[in-house]
């Protein structure tokens, strides 16, 4: 079928979910609101002067998407005070309206290019300047500072604090920073054979250096090799790889009995079940040690029964499996492909899939049965 002419006009963006767009939108109400809030507080005769439209702008890209290159702290805070400063200044050199816009727009761009701080609301801090010369005139170079820097800072905090509350990464984590276990290593998703260097070219040969950071590109390139080898498994289901003969326990069991059963089965994940069987969640075995730390000071796997029965006696009760099993694990049906579980385990933050039907679960995929699986499929292949 010929693609029609017009689909040039079609959105560009991808489909997000509500929830997504509730929490960005949720995030800028908060944002401005802790804004207006600390306003309140001064004694402003105009109000409008310091809450001015670029700050709406500078929401958006903060709150609904915190990965861009574009909405980093630096690219906020540095690419909206240059702008300022150019706007400020230009108000003081040409008096003509419209020239005066647009050789303020114009420097703004320039600047923050220059600064590697681009930061698009920086283009309507400039012209706001621009288009304001009796303000610019009373404050002076004051407004790069208050309300411009200030404020800007003050929605930057407040999106690392939403950020953090609703699950997301923000600032975006740099290339070179420690990985998700304080080590030099870089997750295994990322580890692509490819050095920043290397990266960075490629975006900057695609001109996306301003549309993408290095990390999210290893990140991207790292699903798409995981995605071309989750093919490769071909139609396998969930059912036909998960571990059947499951051990469970109780949502009230000891610590000390979970660690037991970890220590004589060697495993790595119990699924925790309710009195009546249904599934309520998962206990890794780092969790156990999370919980014994603060007890003792070996965490080697043969002592965890011990740390288990130490954290037991400090208490008048014993910690009971409910209390630190995990809820937020990923859960998948027994007809559910294996190419859609291969990219949930692939960066550590998973170790197992329970596999659940009507709330009750009939299996366990791991990394060891996914890796069967793969090897399985390569052999065959």
């Amino acid at each position: 079928m010929k693609p029609s002419r017009f689909r040039v006009l079609y959105p560009a963006i991808p489909v997000s979910t509500t929830r997504e767009a509730v929490r960005a939108g949720g995030g800028a109400l908060i944002g401005l609101g802790v804004v207006g809030f600390a306003l309140s507080f001064f004694d402003l005769h105009d109000v409008g002067l310091y809450l001015i439209a670029p700050f709406g702008a500078s929401a958006v890209l903060l709150f609904a998407v915190p990965n861009s290159p574009l909405a980093q702290p630096w690219s906020a805070i540095v690419g909206n005070s240059v702008a300022a400063v150019v706007g400020v200044a230009i108000c003081y050199v040409i008096h003509d309206p419209a020239l005066r816009v647009a050789v303020a727009v114009g420097l703004a761009i320039v600047g923050m290019i220059l600064a590697r701080a681009v930061h698009p609301p920086g283009g309507a801090v400039a012209m706001v300047a621009a288009m304001n010369p009796d303000m610019v005139m009373e404050l002076g170079f004051r407004f790069v500072v208050t309300p411009v820097a200030v404020i800007t800072s003050m929605l930057v905090l407040t999106a690392v604090l939403y950020a953090r509350a609703t699950g997301r990464k923000y600032p975006l984590r740099h290339f070179d920073d420690r990985g998700p276990h304080l080590t030099a290593d870089r997750p295994p998703i990322e580890r692509l054979g490819l050095d920043e260097a290397e990266l960075n070219t490629i975006l900057q040969q695609y001109r996306q250096s301003l549309n993408l950071g290095v990390e999210d590109l290893a990140r991207l390139i790292g699903a798409a090799e995981i995605q071309v080898a989750a093919h490769q498994v071909g139609p396998l289901t969930a059912e036909q790889i998960m571990s059947r003969d499951l051990v469970t326990v109780d949502a009230e069991t000891p610590l000390s009995d979970v660690a037991d059963l970890f220590r004589r089965h060697g495993f790595t994940s119990l699924p925790v079940i309710q009195g009546d069987g249904r599934f309520i969640g998962v206990i890794f075995q780092i969790h156990l040690i999370r919980r014994a730390r603060e007890d003792a000071l070996r965490l080697d796997r043969g002592l965890l029964s011990a740390m288990a029965r130490l954290i037991d006696r400090r208490r008048n009760a014993p910690v009971r499996a409910i209390e630190i099993m995990s809820v937020t694990e990923p859960r998948a049906t027994a007809s559910t492909p294996i190419a859609a579980l291969l990219p949930l385990m692939a960066d550590g933050a998973c170790e197992a899939v329970p596999i659940v039907e009507d709330n009750r679960i009939i299996g366990i995929v791991t990394r060891t049965d996914l890796i069967a699986a793969l090897a399985h499929a390569g052999l065959k292949g």
